[in-house]
């Protein structure tokens, strides 16, 4: 009899602890998860009293290096056109009119021999037309319109070797300017004299006598008061331009021939 009170007690215990499981169960007690350990983290106050913030010279000097970086450059939002030095040296003209400061014209054609009678008033400046060094200067005027020698027509005059290898003449000067003197470089646009009526130009209107020749000896006054036709040189010249006569010289100093000495007003 003992025994089978013993059964049933711990069948209904079973029971009992069945229906308390299945209870736990539907409440969804098994469900639930375990809550995680969370470390505590100090406050502020913690981590200053905690850890003492380094000063500038504390601080572990980095041993990598920081990422390269490519740096674009910047586009103007206006693009500017460059501006030209202002100390830029300028370009100088080689050729300059023989005749400055006033009006003058020079004739298309001049009388048995190459050369140009540029009509100016009495005292204009006559200059060298290009960089170059004194060749001759006559500074006395001898002519006697009785005998009109050729020697003798220029009145007072000058000539010059240009760097072109050319020799300039003008004559029929009122002065000469100081200074001038065979030998005396001089430069395009210096003042060699001025124009006026001496030699021939004693009966004419006032003009400057401009003639073009290659260099020769001293004294050969029939080549050095012209030998080729100066009116193109001179026109461009008069406008600015840069008409070289160096090529034309050339030629016509290997087509002259011998030099046998005066042609014209001996």
């Amino acid at each position: 009899m003992t025994r089978r009170l013993w059964a049933v007690f711990v069948a209904a215990l079973v029971v009992v602890a069945g229906g308390g499981l299945f209870a736990l169960s539907a409440a969804g007690v098994f469900d639930r998860t375990q809550p995680t350990a969370v470390t505590p983290q100090p406050t502020s106050t913690e981590q200053t009293s905690a850890t003492p913030t380094p000063t500038r010279t504390q601080q572990p000097r980095s041993t990598t290096r920081p990422p390269a970086t490519t740096a674009h450059p910047t586009t103007p939002s206006h693009p500017t056109t460059p501006q030209r030095p202002s100390n830029l040296a300028q370009p100088t003209r080689r050729y300059v009119f023989p005749v400055g400061g006033c009006r003058a014209d020079a004739s298309q054609s001049h009388h048995d021999y190459p050369a140009s009678d540029i009509f100016a008033n009495v005292g204009c400046l006559f200059v060298a037309p290009i960089d170059g060094r004194v060749d001759e200067v006559t500074r006395v005027d001898n002519w006697d319109p009785k005998t009109n020698r050729g020697p003798d027509r220029g009145g007072l005059s000058v000539s010059i070797v240009g760097v072109d290898g050319v020799r300039y003449y003008g004559s029929h000067l009122s002065a000469i300017a100081p200074g001038i003197r065979p030998g005396v470089s001089v430069h395009a646009g210096q003042t060699l004299g001025r124009t006026g009526k001496t030699g021939s130009a004693r009966v004419t209107p006032p003009h400057l006598h401009f003639g073009i020749s290659w260099p020769t000896k001293p004294n050969v006054w029939w080549i050095r008061r012209g030998a080729v036709a100066p009116q193109q040189f001179l026109n461009s010249w008069h406008h600015g331009g840069q008409l070289s006569p160096v090529s034309t010289v050339a030629k016509t100093h290997r087509t002259y021939g011998a030099d046998n000495g005066c042609r014209e007003y001996c």
